[in-house]
Formats: structure tokens, sequence, C-alpha cells
């Protein structure tokens, strides 16, 4: 990923985006060509100073799972982004030589990719991703809330995925290469637009 000095983050930060990281595209190229898909993941740090696993899981009906992937896998991951607006800039009074931009937070997230038929494996992972996103509600629903024939014949109909992660690229164009009089027109401009998200990363990176 073309990733300017500017825009690049430490190793820590990429871990934090790791761990925040809820869902992606899995893509594989194969004999057959290219396959995507977007799904649910679980970053599963390593315990060995390594990168550790993003976990999730296919439709059994999705051919993707079925053909050999030629070389590592490939997650895309995208986080916050949002339009910026050469008006915000305090430049465009000075010289007005501006123009629109985008900033974002994206991951390419490389391994190799193992598929787990195994039932156990698949009741461990689903219970962990529903367990995720379920906590901090009022009532919490779990796996285990339904009928356990039920369970067992939903797992049957999904396989799992496993990304042993061997690299990792992290991206956060965040207006970093924009001169200091323009940083609190960003942020404005942003939070007028609702995009407190990105103004929140934009003043976490900035450099002034």
């Amino acid at each position: 990923m073309y990733t300017p000095a500017s825009f690049a983050v430490s190793a820590a930060e990429a871990e934090e985006f790791l761990q925040q990281l809820v869902a992606a595209d899995l893509v594989t190229h194969t004999d057959s060509g290219l396959d995507a898909t977007f799904l649910p993941l679980f970053f599963d740090p390593a315990n060995d100073g390594g990168f550790g696993s993003l976990r999730g899981h296919l439709a059994r009906n999705n051919p993707q799972w079925q053909h050999q992937p030629t070389g590592e896998a490939l997650v895309i991951a995208h986080g916050p982004n949002a339009y910026v607006s050469p008006g915000w800039y305090a430049s465009k009074a000075e010289h007005g030589r501006v123009v629109p931009t985008w900033n974002y937070a994206t991951a390419h997230i490389y391994g190799h990719l193992t598929v787990h038929d195994d039932e156990r494996w698949l009741g461990q992972l689903v219970r962990q991703l529903t367990d995720r996103h379920e906590a901090g509600r009022n009532k919490p629903w779990a796996v285990d809330d339904a009928p356990a024939e039920f369970v067992v014949g939903q797992l049957r109909a999904i396989v799992g995925i496993e990304v042993a992660i061997s690299r990792v690229e992290v991206k956060m164009k965040m207006s970093q290469n924009r001169p200091d009089g323009d940083f609190e027109g960003i942020v404005a401009g942003l939070e007028a637009d609702g995009r407190a998200d990105v103004a929140d990363l934009v003043r976490k990176h900035h450099k002034g």
C-alpha cells in the first residue's frame, strides 16, 4: 500500500487498529482469479511476539473457501473516513491553491489462510464474535440462548477461516500534510458535518 511517511503509524498504533477491527474484506487469489468476501472478524493477538491472527467464517455455500489461494490472503479493513473541503482551510484565503481531499484510516493485512471445518472451533468463534458485539446491551443475547440443535444446524452451514498474520500495513491519512494554520478549520468542518470520529483522529495525529 502506498503510504507516505506522514501517514504511517507506529507498531503500537497498528496493534490498536487490529484490536478495534470488527469486519473487513477477505481477498484471495486463486487459479480461478480473485475472490473477495466482506465478513466480521475477530482479532486474536499472538502470545509469542508475532502478529496474531484474524478469525471469521464464511457461508459453506460460498466457493471462496474451497479455492486454495496462490500465495498470501489479503484482508482490507477500513476505519473512519470523510470528505475534506478546501473551504475549511485558512490557506484558501491566503493563496487559493487548495483542492478537496479525503481523510481515511485503512489497513492491508497479509497472511496464510487456513480453513476450519470443525464444530468445536466454529462454536468458540461464533461465541467470541457474539459476546463482543452484544457486550454493553441491557439484555445481551448469547449463542446458547438458542436451542442446541438449532445452533448445531447453523454451525453446519458455515466454515471457519483464519489468517495467520505475516505483515500489517496501516495508513492514517488525517491531514498531517496540511500546514498548522489549516488544522482548526479541518476539525471544525468535520464536526459540523457530523464526523466527530474523523475529527478526533485529525487531532490525535496533528503534529503541531
